[in-house]
């Protein structure tokens, strides 16, 4: 797996004093309510709450603001963001300070004990930050980091991130996709999968932006394959204006379907492209992300 982080991110604060145990503000709803994370959980936002009640604050009463800087369900990882934040806020009440693998692993358990279907990239990205490569055996993961400042500046010129204008599930699409797989040799199908990957972090490796959208637009269609709908119409739609535009290529972002994002690696000269898809879609303003999951007082 081939990763790159972005930002803004994620933001968690906690300030100490409450109604409750833990009174949530959920930015994304407006939502404010209070919980015992000890205890039976409201089930309102059952991943936030969950995430707290694996490592509840130690000092309570306590209240937390949850918040990102883009749309819930937007295929950019921001659940797993999310929730590596809460659990390092709350690691950091406690006194300690876990390393970015410990922090990725937590959050991924968070997820699959909510019976989620849950890959682990998203946690690795959101807390190490950066270009990395990740070589996983479920539900291990070793990252290696890729590139220097100056790709990183080249991606941030180039890439652009397209809003389809409506939230979707991964977890359903993940569903979806082992079902079509079952009783058949998934090898085939996720080869080219592992290819794309590989290529794109040579890519990024040689500092060659060009041959990473050809990577990032294999693996498109390779999503494709593995069911007709993780690259619905409105993506499609993204990848015909970006392809009229000399773009490189384009990526599904997260488990694709209806809704989400999609990633367009741009030409040198990025602006007509990016004129062309705003006239349809919103642009997300990203960059990447140096840095991982940062606490301050």
């Amino acid at each position: 797996m081939c990763n790159v982080a972005v930002a803004p991110g994620a933001r968690v604060r906690v300030h100490p004093g409450g109604c409750d145990a833990v009174t949530l503000h959920v930015g994304a709803t407006g939502e404010q309510y209070g919980f015992d994370p000890h205890g039976a959980l409201p089930g309102r936002h059952p991943l936030l709450e969950h995430a707290l009640a694996y490592a509840p604050p130690p000092n309570e009463p306590v209240t937390i603001a949850v918040g990102a800087a883009v749309p819930p369900g937007c295929g950019t990882g921001t659940s797993a963001a999310v929730v590596v934040a809460l659990l390092a806020a709350c690691a950091a009440l406690r006194g300690q300070a876990l390393s970015a693998s410990e922090l990725a692993v937590a959050a991924h358990a968070v997820e699959v004990g909510l019976g989620l279907q849950s890959g682990v990239q998203d946690q690795h990205a959101a807390a190490r930050g950066g270009v990395q490569l990740l070589e996983i055996e479920y539900p291990h993961a070793v990252s290696t980091p890729i590139g220097g400042d100056d790709v990183i500046a080249a991606l941030d010129d180039r890439l652009c991130t397209v809003w389809l204008g409506r939230s979707h599930r991964s977890s359903e699409v993940h569903e979806a996709v082992i079902a079509r797989l079952e009783g058949f040799d998934p090898e085939p199908a996720l080869a080219p999968l592992r290819a794309a990957a590989r290529d794109a972090a040579d890519a990024l490796a040689n500092g060659d932006l060009d041959a990473y959208g050809a990577a990032l637009a294999a693996n498109t269609e390779a999503q494709a394959a593995l069911h007709p709908g993780l690259v619905g119409v409105d993506a499609r739609r993204v990848i015909e204006v970006a392809r009229a535009h000399g773009a490189p290529g384009w990526k599904v972002n997260g488990a694709g379907g209806d809704g989400g994002t999609v990633t367009v690696v741009a030409p040198a000269d990025a602006e007509p492209l990016r004129r062309a898809l705003a006239r349809h879609w919103e642009l997300l303003d990203l960059h990447v992300s140096r840095v991982g999951v940062q606490v301050k007082d």
